[in-house]
């Protein structure tokens, strides 16, 4: 058999945040200067960030990705109803220049618990759940214009990377390692996928194939598919964490690899491959390093439930499925004809259609007819 040729990085590994652990600190420490200088002027100390949500979100048509406007929002201490978000956010502020200072990571799990205690002389406490401090800390991203790795916080990793791609780890010893040699299980993707951690060395793989669900994920490792294919398979589990989105982006972008997303048939998968492409709106700042414009949906779709006689394992879309339908019609990036078409379809049958559902034809339909047929004929949705 001949040996294939292998595909090396084509493209320069570009950090999503160039800037230094001590710059960071720098910039959280003139911060809480500048409160500290207000404070012992008598004024009312404020805290600026980036406003968040659809109203400050911009749709880049010809980047092909979501960004963030240059909406503000200050927050006063003196102002009752900023009082509580104004401690929250200079708690975090302390805590993550702590971090820096001492070269300590922490998940966002941790430094939750970390900073939460009942106020001396009250029945408040600082923190009610993870709800109030994940986003407080998304506020301090922005507001010293950085990402939450670079505060050196984490989240929990979630995606598995699998097929015959070399990357080394240079933060541990400078390893070398091979993602179709670790067993079926794949390479865990950490939380941080920047190129001074993990470098990219080569594959031979021909595209890269996203997939939603880790049972789907394993059922194509099982039938050999990303041998048999040439390609490569990355596990989201669901809407992928931002360690997958940057590794998605990384290799697609680095080595020049066609990208394709397979997720369920319902407008939750749809959307799932919408934020790959596109970005998201809660981390409309950081699309560049994350989004794959050029990537290809490659389904399920309602269409695939009569072409491969699917009609006895559909599912009712529930409510939560047709709100997001509307929404995504709504969206400019879903305005392209065969994505309003489906929305549509949607819509008026109100079905969805699983991955899984194509074991009804047979348990390796997916591996050895479904994906090698759709992606040969280019059956994609752009």
């Amino acid at each position: 058999m001949a040996t294939r040729k292998m595909r090396k990085p084509k493209a320069k590994a570009v950090t999503s945040e160039k800037t230094t652990t001590k710059e960071i600190a720098s910039r959280i420490k003139k911060s809480a200067e500048r409160m500290v200088k207000e404070i012992k002027a008598h004024k009312d100390p404020s805290f600026t960030t980036m406003q968040r949500g659809k109203s400050n979100v911009v749709w880049d048509e010809k980047k092909g990705y979501l960004s963030l406007g240059d909406k503000t929002v200050t927050r006063n201490f003196l102002n009752v109803a900023h009082a509580r978000k104004f401690m929250q956010t200079s708690l975090i502020m302390s805590k993550t220049n702590e971090y820096l200072l001492h070269n300590k990571t922490a998940s966002i799990r941790e430094i939750y618990y970390e900073l939460k205690h009942t106020i001396e002389g009250t029945k408040e406490n600082t923190f009610e759940g993870q709800d109030e401090s994940d986003p407080t800390i998304v506020d301090l991203e922005h507001s010293v214009n950085t990402i939450r790795e670079k505060l050196n916080l984490h989240a929990n990793p979630k995606g598995t990377l699998y097929g015959n791609i070399t990357l080394k780890d240079k933060m541990h010893h400078n390893d070398k390692f091979n993602a179709s040699k670790l067993g079926r299980g794949g390479w865990s993707i950490m939380s941080r996928m920047e190129p001074e951690e993990i470098e990219i060395i080569e594959t031979d793989a021909d595209y890269l194939l996203v997939v939603e669900t880790e049972a789907m994920f394993e059922r194509l490792i099982e039938e050999g598919f990303p041998k048999d294919n040439h390609c490569l398979l990355i596990g989201v589990g669901g809407q992928a964490a931002r360690g997958a989105r940057r590794l998605i982006h990384r290799v697609h972008k680095e080595l020049d690899l066609p990208t394709y997303v397979f997720t369920d048939g319902d407008p939750y998968g749809w959307y799932i491959y919408s934020v790959i492409k596109q970005g998201s709106m809660a981390l409309a700042a950081h699309s560049e390093f994350m989004s794959v414009p050029k990537s290809k949906f490659v389904g399920m779709t309602l269409d695939d439930i009569k072409e491969y006689k699917l009609e006895n394992v559909t599912e009712n879309m529930k409510d939560g499925d047709i709100k997001r339908a509307k929404e995504m019609m709504a969206y400019p990036w879903f305005q392209n004809k065969d994505w309003q078409a489906l929305l549509k379809k949607a819509l008026v049958d109100k079905k969805r259609i699983e991955q899984q559902a194509l074991a009804n034809r047979r348990l390796d339909f997916v591996a050895t007819h479904y994906l090698p047929e759709k992606i040969r004929n280019k059956e994609f949705l752009p």
